[in-house]
């Protein structure tokens, strides 16, 4: 017997359409759904850093409990929002084909960018002059001060509309966004570049539906739908970020993809003042690829990794925040 399968999505423009798409690929299936829009702890505090929120699912943890209670039958996420180890009880039923992976910077000015080192067509290494970057990503500060030691970040927080009028409104050089976020809700403004030297975070760019673990209705409306490319490659990418200890609070990075039959995984870690940074990158054929993400980040911790893992844990996760 059918029955109307209730979508739970955060209410920004960006949520509501991938919650939007998970409706429609529903209703093609000729299943019938609705959404039900609920607050994150992540949407009602927009001014905390967020890895002085604690961060593992601050932007899932009340989907997630309105999907334990019967509340909702479905929460659409951001998959790189979602923590490594799934609440009890929840399972993941579909991976939507990927977007963009690519981190972006929203500039105020040609010659800045020009002066960051961007030709036109190519990222040149360059010493510019200081100046202010926006971003609420330990990871992207990180790698951003690996690569211009002597610039300042400043906290930005909130829904990309939000974070978009922010920078208009300041006096920062620019602000650091995921391409897929802006690209979806046709925000990308034209002064924005790839940031093609920036590895992202794991699973960026990839949206997850999820639903209890018992409910077989859900499961199975949602399989045929479900991106076997991108949930592979998403899969090895948490699993480095798990096995590396990490949530969206330390600066890993991690980009799966397949090449040619064989899945090609790169990988990193950096200090968060950027003073240090360790790269991977490893291999596989793409029927043994299942393991791909452990192994590399076990490679990683023995090469290094290890120590920058150990400051991070003796530091704890409130004195990660941008300089």
């Amino acid at each position: 017997m059918s029955k109307i399968l209730r979508i739970g999505t955060r209410d920004s423009q960006l949520a509501v359409w991938q919650a939007t798409w998970v409706h429609n690929l529903l209703k093609d299936a000729g299943l019938a759904s609705e959404l039900v829009y609920i607050k994150s702890e992540g949407d009602l505090d927009t001014v905390t850093p967020l890895y002085a929120l604690g961060v593992q699912g601050v932007f899932t943890k009340a989907l997630d409990s309105a999907l334990l209670a019967g509340r909702i039958d479905l929460a659409v996420h951001s998959m790189k929002d979602v923590p490594t180890q799934l609440a009890q009880g929840i399972s993941q039923s579909a991976v939507l084909p990927r977007a963009s992976t690519s981190d972006i910077l929203v500039y105020k000015n040609d010659e800045d960018l020009q002066a960051l080192g961007y030709d036109g067509s190519a990222w040149n290494a360059v010493t510019p002059p200081a100046m202010t970057i926006a971003t609420g990503s330990i990871r992207r500060t990180a790698q951003w001060l690996n690569r211009y030691p002597g610039h300042h970040i400043d906290n930005l927080r909130g829904n990309v509309n939000t974070r978009l009028r922010k920078l208009s409104e300041s006096v920062w050089t620019g602000a650091i966004f995921a391409a897929a976020g802006l690209e979806r809700i046709h925000l990308r403004p034209e002064t924005s570049v790839d940031l093609d030297w920036m590895l992202p975070a794991p699973a960026q760019g990839a949206v997850v539906v999820v639903c209890r673990e018992n409910d077989d209705y859900a499961l199975d409306a949602c399989r045929s739908f479900n991106d076997e490319t991108t949930a592979l490659c998403t899969a090895i990418e948490r699993d480095f970020l798990r096995t590396l200890m990490g949530g969206c609070s330390t600066p890993i990075s991690a980009l799966a993809a397949v090449e040619d039959g064989q899945v090609v995984l790169k990988g990193n870690i950096v200090r968060p003042d950027g003073s240090h940074r360790i790269d991977i990158e490893e291999r596989a054929a793409a029927a043994d690829a299942a393991t791909l993400g452990e192994r590399a980040a076990r490679k990683l911790l023995h090469e290094g990794g290890d120590a920058i893992i150990g400051s991070l844990r003796q530091k704890g996760p409130a004195t990660h925040g941008q300089p």
